[in-house]
């Protein structure tokens, strides 16, 4: 199985540097040249199917990405972060490392992302075993989802940024 594993173009709270978590917002316009950019260099993978994040940010990547080419679905488990209070905050009021260690705040904790994340997986590798997949999700999970794919651990999920329209291959 071949998965393509993408963040979602830019939104005006990602250029603000502001927080989305559930908040469900569109792209901006940099956020779909950034998708049109990205639909460009895909142009030669043959998807099977498309799951993305309910999400609006995303399924208007997944539409730029894969257009009516390919069979897509909306999955829950793909969802943002749920971040409460903390919507629309600067991330600069939080440390990127610190972002993973909210577990006692009032949000979504890590191992909870986890749970559902390895539960998608288990889902698309039995159903989806010699296809090509592309996932359209947000940068904490596909954060965890790269962690997982690559067999890591919950620790040291910080690694640097995963930029809009951010891409990496993986094959299982």
């Amino acid at each position: 199985m071949k998965i393509v594993l993408v963040r979602h173009g830019q939104t005006e709270e990602n250029f603000e540097g502001n927080i989305c978590g559930l908040n469900n917002e569109m792209m901006n316009d940099t956020g779909r040249r950034q998708c049109q950019r990205l639909k460009e260099k895909l142009k030669d993978i043959d998807f099977n199917f498309c799951y993305m994040s309910p999400l609006i940010r995303c399924v208007e990547s997944a539409i730029i990405l894969v257009g009516d080419r390919v069979e897509t679905s909306p999955d829950k488990r793909l969802i943002d972060r749920d971040m409460k209070n903390l919507v629309g905050k600067s991330r600069d009021d939080i440390n990127e490392e610190d972002y993973w260690k909210l577990e006692d705040m009032d949000v979504e904790s890590v191992s909870s992302m986890f749970e559902r994340c390895r539960s998608f997986l288990d889902y698309i590798k039995d159903k989806h075993k010699d296809e090509s997949i592309i996932i359209v999700t947000h940068g904490s999970i596909y954060r965890v989802l790269r962690h997982i794919i690559l067999n890591h651990d919950m620790n040291n999920l910080y690694d640097g940024i995963i930029p809009n329209c951010h891409y990496e291959e993986f094959n299982l």
